[in-house]
């Protein structure tokens, strides 16, 4: 009987192709296991960390636009307090949205939606949410106006240059108020202030106008997009340096 003898270079590139199949099979591994821990990783920051938002309104004009999106540092209020200035989301604390119909979408967009809003590259529900300014903490007196149009906080005038006004008005709000601001609640305005249905057009709603604490998702602390936006959001301390808390009872 005669032996049958397979040529060197055949055995070569048969080896050839088996080191090149399983080297493309570890590739494939790696790129997976590096999309499943960058997901998880993603999840993880929008969850605990950061998220993002888009601008549905101009009620922030000029401070934020129309669409803009922006990232807000989920940590406040939970582990860093919520401060007189502060640009924060928050959950509607009941009627100051009005109702939105669902919007249906093809089960592919869905599920790519759903995706990106997980991991924070999506803001499907900003619509749900508002974005104002905070200018009074639990058992702070908020009035408005005195003689030069000016809010005050405790009684200490706001100098507010982040405020947007009608061209030739000096009054910071077109109506009058005067409010204590109850435990575990913030009094907040749009910079918009004659354009922006805030704390002060929502009295007749369930929490009078207050917003709690705990509907807070985090204070709005960069412009992300558009790039020509890109810029870090001032909380402006100068504006209430000089306010003091109030005292208890």
């Amino acid at each position: 009987m005669t032996d049958i003898t397979v040529p060197a270079d055949d055995t070569s590139a048969r080896l050839r192709r088996r080191s090149q199949k399983k080297g493309a099979l570890l590739f494939l591994r790696d790129v997976l296991v590096i999309f499943v821990v960058a997901l998880l990783v993603s999840f993880l920051i929008k969850t605990f960390l950061v998220r993002s938002f888009f601008i549905p309104s101009s009620s922030m004009e000029q401070t934020l636009q129309i669409d803009d999106r922006i990232l807000v540092n989920e940590l406040v209020p939970d582990l860093v307090g919520v401060q007189r200035g502060d640009v924060v989301v928050f959950r509607d604390p009941g009627g100051w949205l009005p109702p939105t119909a669902e919007v249906e979408q093809p089960p592919l967009v869905a599920a790519v939606d759903w995706v990106f809003s997980a991991v924070g590259l999506s803001a499907s529900d900003s619509d749900d949410h508002l974005i104002k300014r905070v200018i009074g903490l639990p058992g702070d007196h908020v009035v408005c106006c005195n003689a030069l149009g000016q809010m005050t906080v405790n009684g200490v005038p706001l100098n507010e240059p982040y405020v947007t006004l009608p061209a030739g008005v000096a009054t910071v709000s077109k109506d009058a108020f005067d409010v204590t601001v109850p435990d575990n609640s913030l009094w907040v305005m749009g910079d918009n202030r004659y354009n922006s249905k805030d704390s002060r057009y929502n009295r007749e709603q369930p929490g009078n106008g207050f917003v709690p604490v705990d509907n807070v998702v985090g204070r709005a602390f960069v412009v992300s997009w558009p790039s020509s936006h890109w810029g870090w959001l001032d909380n402006h301390p100068s504006v209430f340096a000089g306010i003091r808390d109030p005292e208890g009872p």
